[in-house]
């Protein structure tokens, strides 16, 4: 299926490694300009001269801390500079503290993930309306179902909901927006924290992995690029029937129906 993404322009937040780092693959394997964004300048500058050089598509890198005002609207001047406007957002940039519950931690965490992504769609909607189309996709995470993480919980809710009422205001203008949320995807970031719990646990990753794999209906865990390809498709011109619902890439959580 052509996902007509070819000449168009993205953003990825988080865009140096995992998630997001496999969405700005898919996109520029689609033939989009892809900008990728991230807090430290070196590793997203190699990361992009890698996947321009493995796609043949422009990549570029932006260093940007997403939770700060000032250096989103630094990054979106730079990044329409440079890619003369953009098309696609997906914002994915997010600190990872699993099972932390303290306010500090509460606050920090929705300042990035929450009203970091808010900030990076009010930089670039603007341009996306007046031209008439554009996509923001939102990546939250399961914890939007499930208890046992606070932090979590609340800032996937926080995200769907942020989702929402974009949608709803920016729809009229050809603007689609929607939430992804991925349940444990194989990146570094999730290994990292199945080997803690293993530690804290007295048991082995290989058991946890185990045990997960048998939460979800298909019965292994998702592959970043699986996910990434949930993302190219809501990037697409093709996706317009979707827009503020949220969308569950997680290879099937066994057991509760949702509807």
């Amino acid at each position: 299926m052509d996902l007509l993404l070819k000449g168009l322009r993205a953003v990825v937040t988080g865009g140096s490694r995992g998630i997001g780092l496999a969405a700005g693959r898919t996109l520029a394997q689609e033939g989009a300009s892809v900008a990728l964004v991230s807090r430290t300048a070196a590793s997203v500058e190699e990361q992009a001269a890698a996947l321009s050089a493995e796609t043949g598509a422009e990549v570029i890198g932006v260093a940007a801390d997403t939770g700060d005002d000032a250096s989103v609207a630094e990054m979106a001047r730079m990044v329409r500079e440079r890619l003369d406007g953009v098309d696609i957002l997906v914002n994915n940039a997010a600190a990872t503290n699993p099972g932390s519950i303290s306010e500090d931690d509460l606050e920090a965490e929705i300042n990035v993930k929450v009203r970091g992504y808010l900030r990076c769609a009010r930089a670039f909607a603007p341009d996306m309306t007046e031209r008439g189309w554009g996509r923001i996709i939102n990546i939250g995470g399961l914890a939007a179902r499930q208890s046992g993480s606070v932090v979590g919980s609340i800032r996937n809710v926080a995200v769907t909901a942020l989702s929402k009422n974009l949608a709803d205001e920016l729809g009229p203008s050809g603007v689609n927006v929607v939430s992804v949320h991925p349940a444990g995807t194989r990146t570094d970031t999730f290994t990292g924290i199945l080997g803690r719990r293993a530690e804290a646990l007295g048991t082995s990753p290989h058991e946890l992995k185990r045990q997960f794999a048998a939460s979800v209906s298909i019965g292994r865990i998702v592959e970043p690029h699986e996910v990434a390809a949930v993302v190219a498709f809501l990037a697409s011109p093709l996706s317009v029937a979707l827009n503020g619902d949220p969308v569950f890439a997680s290879g099937g959580a066994k057991g509760p129906i949702h509807y």
